[in-house]
């Protein structure tokens, strides 16, 4: 057995731990600031991988840079919004002159738009979730391709609303659906380029987003961040030759 499926296989099993694994490797992850990016981030960084990671406060972000300095590989906190196309071609200029190239794109970012019904859903905020959450993934896409070569992984955050629907989310499910779309789009345009595209659904994770609707949750069911981005190591070490095309992950407790 190979040193590559034989960690795949054991991964789940282990704490992740500071390893050359992904030595030599390099990762964007935007909205690492917290959450779900910071544990992607952090598991990256823990393996090796030189990381990209982005927020929209610079503060933010140097933050978590601090928190994952890693000597083995480098963390470079970027101040980016992912709906500013000029602040993603920076971006991705960065990545050109620290590593060369990518191998990793992880589009995180996301907010969770205007928790009203869709007749007193205010108009800005409509736009500033579509923008954030679907748009956002697709210019970082665009921006990141021309790094990218075969076996490299692109993984778009989706969340369960790309396939379920709640009430007073029309912004968030209508941006998270179409995010579906172009995953799933992507994926057949890269797919003869040997880049990977997958679509990653988490369940109810333990994230500040409950704060905005549900503040009540109960969070001891929920996930914790660290497992999602378990799953997606294991997504991204598996061989060029094969596609884990969706991570769907959920909470044993299973409905909240």
């Amino acid at each position: 057995m190979n040193r590559r499926t034989d960690v795949l296989i054991n991964f789940a099993a282990v704490s992740i731990s500071k390893t050359d694994l992904l030595s030599g490797k390099s990762a964007v992850v935007t909205g690492a600031s917290r959450g779900i990016g910071f544990a992607i981030a952090e598991a990256l960084s823990k393996l090796g991988c030189g990381v990209v990671l982005t927020s929209r406060n610079l503060g933010s972000a140097q933050a978590v840079a601090a928190n994952l300095k890693n000597a083995s590989a480098p963390v470079i906190p970027i101040a980016c919004d992912v709906k500013n196309e000029t602040a993603i071609k920076r971006l991705f200029q960065t990545v050109r002159e620290q590593f060369g190239s990518l191998h990793f794109l992880v589009n995180n970012a996301g907010i969770y738009g205007p928790a009203y019904s869709v007749e007193n859903a205010p108009t800005e905020g409509w736009r500033e979730a579509l923008e954030t959450n679907l748009t956002g993934p697709f210019l970082c896409t665009k921006y990141a391709v021309p790094l990218m070569r075969k076996g490299s992984v692109i993984v778009n955050n989706l969340s369960v609303a790309a396939y379920q629907v709640f009430p007073k989310s029309a912004a968030y499910i209508a941006s998270k659906q179409g995010l579906l779309g172009l995953t799933n789009a992507s994926r057949e345009d890269l797919r003869s380029r040997g880049i990977r595209v997958v679509a990653l659904v988490p369940g109810a994770t333990d994230t500040e987003i409950w704060s905005q609707f549900w503040p009540e949750a109960p969070r001891e069911k929920m996930m914790r961040p660290g497992d999602v981005a378990h799953a997606v190591v294991s997504a991204l070490l598996m061989p060029p030759e094969t596609s884990m095309d969706e991570i769907r992950i959920m909470p044993a407790a299973g409905t909240l």
